[in-house]
């Protein structure tokens, strides 16, 4: 399977786990909400709502018009902190991000419920 269907399966996995856990909403955040300059939209928006309504889109988007992907990419800590209140939970999301770090940027910096080696990619 090459990299591109690779991450277009982990994005609908994202998308589903988010759904799972109850964090996949239906109303879009405002053009002000979604305007915001600081990483991940940390002002304006929670991390769920950046992964549905910037990061999944604009991925998607790239890889339709066949844009490089990014390289430097590293998701999972701020997964990490922001899915800990929910626990064993969140253990399926927080691979999922750290398997798209890891396709993207071949790094995984990924601490909590980390799953063994075969069970990736």
């Amino acid at each position: 399977m090459n990299k591109s269907q690779q991450l277009k399966d982990l994005l609908v996995a994202l998308q589903s786990e988010l759904e799972v856990l109850a964090l996949w909403q239906t109303e879009l955040p405002s053009a002000a909400q979604l305007a915001s300059t600081q990483p991940f939209c940390v002002d304006t928006l929670r991390f769920e709502q950046w992964l549905q309504f910037i990061f999944i889109p604009r991925i998607s988007a790239m890889m339709d018009a066949k844009q490089p992907l990014p390289s430097q990419i590293s998701l999972c800590p701020m997964a990490e902190e922001s899915f800990k209140s929910h626990g064993e939970k969140a253990a399926k999301l927080i691979n999922t991000i750290a398997d798209i770090d890891e396709l993207l940027s071949g790094q995984r910096h990924q601490t909590l419920f980390v799953q063994p080696q075969e069970f990736r990619l």
